[in-house]
């Protein structure tokens, strides 16, 4: 015959392991279903949007405005580029800015040269990931003086301001060159409503490979 003592003693032990084991299934559940949440809530986040044009922009580039030769002896290329615009150089690639308005050129291997539909597969899938409320208004191949090359045309949001997180819509121009496994991007850009027209028609026409 067994002793009331042990009998309850058993009872009480396996009601604390069933109420251990309920709590710790509910506390992982808990754990799960509120890290779903969060995954949910990060996939979730909103997509940029694009900002509207300024009514009255500034960066025209005077029809004044003098230009010099730029040379690169890493990326084997020159260009025109304005005057007195701020130079940031990384190896063979360059950017030139003043104020809202900017130019660069990055230097990549490849190869194959470009063409529309591969730019249009390739380079634009990367700059919608990674853009900003990008939107593609054109791709062609076309002619310049150097020869047969790609040109992009898009929009997209500047980067916030540092202090006011002011954005400003941009309209970007990018020209793909070519020559021996090498492809350059000419990338030009200024606030949707510049009339930069025959500047960056000088500067485009004046790449050239060295």
């Amino acid at each position: 015959m067994k002793k009331p003592g042990i009998t309850i003693f058993i009872i009480v032990t396996l009601v604390l392991v069933t109420v251990f084991s309920g709590c710790r299934k509910n506390g992982t559940s808990s754990e799960k279903k509120s890290f779903s949440n969060k995954t949910q809530q990060t996939s979730s986040k909103p997509a940029e949007q694009p900002v509207a044009p300024e009514k009255n922009p500034t960066g025209d580039i005077p029809d004044t405005q003098a230009f010099v030769k730029y040379s690169s002896s890493q990326g084997g290329y020159e260009l025109e580029v304005p005057e007195g615009w701020a130079r940031t150089t990384n190896g063979m690639d360059v950017t030139f800015t003043y104020k809202l308005d900017g130019l660069s050129v990055k230097v990549t291997n490849t190869t194959k040269p470009p063409s529309a539909q591969s730019i249009r597969t390739n380079e634009v899938k990367q700059l919608k990931r990674t853009g900003r409320a990008v939107v593609i208004k054109s791709i062609k191949d076309i002619k310049l003086a150097g020869g047969p090359i790609v040109r992009m045309v898009y929009e997209s949001n500047s980067e916030p301001n540092p202090v006011t997180t002011k954005q400003v819509r941009l309209k970007k121009d990018t020209y793909f060159y070519y020559k021996n496994g090498k492809l350059a991007e000419l990338g030009l850009w200024a606030p949707i409503g510049a009339d930069n027209v025959d500047q960056w028609n000088r500067i485009s026409n004046s790449f050239s490979w060295r």
